[in-house]
Formats: structure tokens, sequence, C-alpha cells
């Protein structure tokens, strides 16, 4: 329960008690400074407190946006400033600075709320209201203006309308959201929360994934329908958190490991029911998620190398900005990129209509000439642009490397050694394994040698700070060198099983990759340095990957990939989950990324 402070005389027929209740709120009413500042201490230390004029006259929804949204420890809109209890001890200091002005004659109790947002000594939110109204009138005929405003002003469409994420797909936003919105109302008037939409849809995905894997054409189509009402949940439950600012931390985390969970689920069921009807695509789809997952890492780790940098102006960016311009640009550039929406869409058409393989050939294309697009234009803005790139970006780019043991004992040998830039040379160790893997016969040492090269340089990321202008390419060229090897010796064994197998490592291994995303841009942080070293690092598994493939049969490499995937995916999964519960249960601040639409 949240308390709401009332301040200042009373006006006869408000409605403000009874939508501050429906708020959640327990309303208590202080005559004067001083009695709210004993009302505040009086409230235990792990609840919300607000402190509202009571002359307020504006919507309710004024009033969710000022004093609930779980994201800001301090927030105020005219009239009403609230604290989460991480801020309460600021707002102790505010409110007796204010008594004492009272005290003094300087300051009446009538605007008692105001004064408590100017001397709040911690970061406050103020919420963009637009059209809703939310003032404290002076006079009876200010509040007669005000209260008209209110009247003329629907603020539940504004809610409706803001409810829809404000950058969005072609797609999302024109098939999706114009009743997926309602759909989100709906369930919070039931009391539905956006984590119990978020698992609803995954489970439809899963669902989905069992339909295809059946091989029937029944089964695609039911499986392309599923696929496609699986994505309206996905949007339903962002628009719930929105329209009743139910955000949480381990909400944002769970909607995001659930899309990449529900779409590689549904990559491994189509693979299923293509082979058996005779036809093994599981290399199609391996590659998909490879393919995938590396598009993803070149988005997170470009954004996290610019998103606080100075000077991060360029031609190519200013381009960019007038094309914007141009309405139809837009959206024609972010269809072209292969969205989310685009992309179940796609996949779900494809599915019911053609076959497995058909599908996973229109969806690598597709999927390759977006990666080509927008990696070729951040290349080319990091090229002409003189961005400063902070010591935080350097060490989340440093992080998403995922170094293990291997790397960190060969970076303290070649301390005070420049091999190059950084970005060229993951290029060139990573090319090489993976050539060495895809030109040599299967059981062949050549891979091993490849991955020792590139084990030796890969301290490379560690000698100094990654700030260079195309040193976020470092991580996604790792990533790209491990599953790329991966996926070309499970091919290479040519045994029943194996890519299946490659398929169930390559998929615990991005867990881990996605967890470390999702944790620095939480600011929780990259996970603790004994998780990576059991895991062995980016250098350590695709060395362990060559030297089985060379040391074992090719039925005895499959069980290798079979155990090392369960392996790794109990150690990333048990330790993941026991991070983001544990914040969750321990009040870390909530987080809703809107992000891009991936």
């Amino acid at each position: 329960m949240s308390t709401a402070i009332l301040t200042g005389q009373p006006v006869p027929g408000s409605s403000l008690e009874n939508d501050l209740r429906s708020l959640g709120f327990d309303v208590r009413v202080a005559t004067d400074a001083a009695d709210a500042e004993t009302l505040l201490a009086a409230v235990p230390a792990n609840q919300r407190v607000a402190v509202v004029d009571a002359r307020f006259v504006g919507h309710a929804h004024a009033l969710r946006l000022g004093l609930t949204d779980p994201r800001f420890d301090a927030a105020a809109i005219p009239g009403a400033v609230t604290a989460r209890p991480a801020a309460r001890p600021a707002l102790t200091r505010a409110l007796r600075t204010a008594s004492d002005d009272a005290s003094n004659g300087s300051v009446v109790v009538g605007i008692l709320a105001e004064r408590i947002a100017e001397v709040l000594d911690t970061d406050l939110y103020r919420p963009e209201l637009g059209e809703l109204v939310a003032e404290v009138p002076r006079d009876p005929q200010s509040r007669n203006e005000a209260r008209q405003a209110v009247t003329v002003v629907d603020d539940e469409a504004i809610r409706l309308r803001t409810a829809v994420k404000s950058r969005d797909g072609f797609f999302t936003t024109y098939c999706i959201s114009p009743y997926s919105r309602y759909l989100a109302r709906w369930c919070a008037r039931r009391g539905f929360t956006p984590n119990q939409v978020t698992t609803a849809s995954l489970i439809t995905a899963l669902i989905a994934a069992g339909c295809a894997a059946t091989g029937t054409r029944a089964g695609y189509v039911a499986a392309g329908l599923l696929l496609l009402f699986s994505f309206v949940l996905d949007c339903t439950d962002g628009q719930l958190a929105r329209y009743s600012l139910q955000y949480s931390t381990l909400g944002a985390w769970l909607d995001a490991t659930f899309d990449r969970a529900k779409e590689y689920a549904y990559y491994a069921g189509l693979a299923l029911g293509a082979a058996r009807g005779g036809d093994d695509v599981w290399a199609l789809a391996l590659g998909a998620m490879v393919l995938q997952t590396c598009r993803h890492v070149v988005d997170f780790s470009f954004n996290e190398a610019n998103h606080d940098a100075t000077a991060n102006t360029s031609p190519t960016a200013a381009l960019s900005g007038r094309l914007d311009s141009v309405g139809w640009t837009v959206w024609l550039r972010r269809m072209i990129v292969l969205p989310i929406g685009e992309r179940w869409a796609m996949i779900a058409v494809l599915t019911a209509v053609t076959t497995p393989r058909i599908t996973f050939y229109v969806l690598l294309v597709g999927c390759a000439f977006a990666a080509t697009y927008t990696t070729a234009g951040r290349v080319l803005r990091s090229l002409t642009r003189k961005a400063q790139r902070t010591d935080r970006a350097a060490q989340a780019l440093a992080d998403l490397t995922d170094s293990g043991p291997l790397a960190q004992f060969l970076a303290r040998l070649t301390r005070g050694v420049r091999l190059g830039g950084p970005a060229a040379v993951a290029l060139v160790a990573g090319a090489l394994v993976v050539g060495a893997s895809w030109l040599s016969p299967y059981g062949s040492w050549w891979p091993v040698l490849g991955a020792g090269v590139y084990v030796l340089l890969s301290p490379v990321a560690l000698q100094r700070p990654l700030k260079g202008a195309l040193d976020w390419l470092v991580p996604p060229f790792y990533r790209a060198a491990e599953y790329g090897t991966v996926l070309v010796l499970a091919a290479k064994a040519d045994v029943n099983g194996a890519l299946p197998a490659a398929f169930g490592l390559v998929a615990a291994v991005a867990y881990h990759h996605y967890d470390t995303v999702y944790r620095i841009r939480g600011n929780a942080g990259a996970p603790p340095h004994w998780l990576v070293r059991a895991i062995g690092g980016h250098e350590g598994r695709t060395l362990l990957v060559t030297v089985l493939a060379a040391l074992l049969t090719a039925t005895d490499f499959k069980v290798a990939l079979t155990a090392l995937a369960v392996a790794v995916a109990l150690v990333v999964l048990v330790e993941s989950i026991r991070f983001w519960v544990t914040a969750h249960k321990l009040g870390a601040p909530a987080v809703h990324d809107e992000g891009e639409p991936a």
C-alpha cells in the first residue's frame, strides 16, 4: 500500500481523494506543514509516499503518470510529488525544509508540494503530460476553467494511445497495435499482469513450434496462426505495462528472454517437422539462429558503444535525419531491416503455405540483407564521426566479448604488445578458425590449429579499452566465429543428430550472451567472473569444440556436443534465474526499455 498526504484546505466536491484511492493510495490529511512531516514519519520506510495539494485539479491518468511509475525513485507533477523508498530520506529533508519555510512565513501550506519538489535533493522525474490537465487553481474562476478542461480531454483515449510503443515496425503499428491495445486494457481490467501475458505468449509460441514439428500441412497452418497470436500477446504485454505502469526488472528480462526463446524454439519445430517429411534442414535452422543472434549482437554493441558518447554526429547520421522527414522512407527503412513483427509475419505465412526449407531460405536471405544494410550503415557512421567514447562504453564492450580464462591469462603475458586494430584482429582470427573448419574434412587437426591461433589472438580485446571507431565490431566477430565453428563442424560430422546437438549448444551459449546484454542494459553489470570462467569464454569453447571434433568419431562428437550443451545450459540458466529473481525481490529499479524493434 502507498500513502498520499493531502495538504491544504479540502475543496468541497473534489474527486481527488477517490482518484488517489483508485490508484492504490491510502489517503491521509495534514492540517499544516508540521502535521505533514509527522504523518510522513509515521509511514513505514518501505512504502511509497506522495504529498498532494488538496486543491489539485486534473486527470486521474496525470496522477497515475506522476505518482505511480515504478521506474523512478522520485517524480512530480504540478501540485504533487512522490518518492519511493530509495528517495524517502530526500523527501523527508525536503519536507522539513518546506516546513521550516512555512513556519517562517515564506511559504503557505497551499503550495507545499511545489516547494518540496523545488528543494528535493535527488533526481526528479517530471512526466510529459501533453493534453492531460494537472494544475493547482488559486481562485474559483481558475478552478472552474480547469474542471472544464478536464471534461474536454478524454484521458482514457490518451492512456490507450500512449500504451502503444512510440517507435515500432510497420506491421506492428498498423496490423497489431490498433486492436492489441484494447486487449491490453481488457487484461488490465481483469487484473492480469504483464508477466502473465508474457508467459502466455511463450506458451502459445511453444505450442506453435509443436504444431510445426508434426510435419503436416494442418500442423503448419496451425503453427503459423499460433505464431501470429503469440506475437499479438507479445505486443500486448508491453502495452499492458505502459497502460497500467506495471514496469519491473523481472518483467523486462522475461519479455526480452522469451522473445528469443520463442523464435528459436520455432526454428527447431520447423526443423523437426521437415525431418518427419524426410528433409533435413537443421543446418538452415542453426544458420538462421546464428545470423539472427549476430544481428542482435551488432545492435547491442553499437548502441552500447555510442549511447553516452560525446561529439556523436556524422554526415551519415545527418542524412538519416533528413530521410526521417520524408514519411515513407521511415517505414521503408524499418521494414527492410526485418524487425520482429515483419519477420514473424513472414515466417508464419511461409510456414502455412510453403515448406520449412523455403521458409528458412527466405528468412536467411532477408536477414542477411537486413544485417548487411544495418551493419554497413553503422560502419559508415562510425568512420565519419569523431565520437569520444566513455569508460563505461569500453567496459560494456569488453564484457560483451565474453573473454574467458585463456584470453585473460594471455592478456597478462602480452601486456604492452599491440597487434593492430581489435576489430581487424578479431575478424582475421574468426575467419581462420571458421575457414579451417570449412575447408578441412571431419577429424582433421587443421581446425584445431586455426582455433589455436584464434586463442592466441583473443587477448586483443583486453589489451586496451575498446574506444576505437570500429571496436564495437569485436563482440559480433567473436560471436560469428564461435557459432560458425560449431555449425560447420557439426555439418561436417554428417551424422544424424549432430546438427540438433549443435543447435542446442549454440542456443545455450547465445542465452548467456543475451543475458549479458540484458544485465548491462539494466545497469546490473556483467555476469560474475566465475560464470564466464566456468563455461570457458568464447575462445575456450571454440578450442574445445575443435579438439573434440579432431579426437572423436562423428557419433561420439554428437554425444559430446549434447553433453556440453546440457552443461552450459544448466550453469547459465540457474545463475541467470537466480540473479533476476533476487534482483526483483530486492526491489531493483524497474526497467522498461523501448529499445529497437528487434
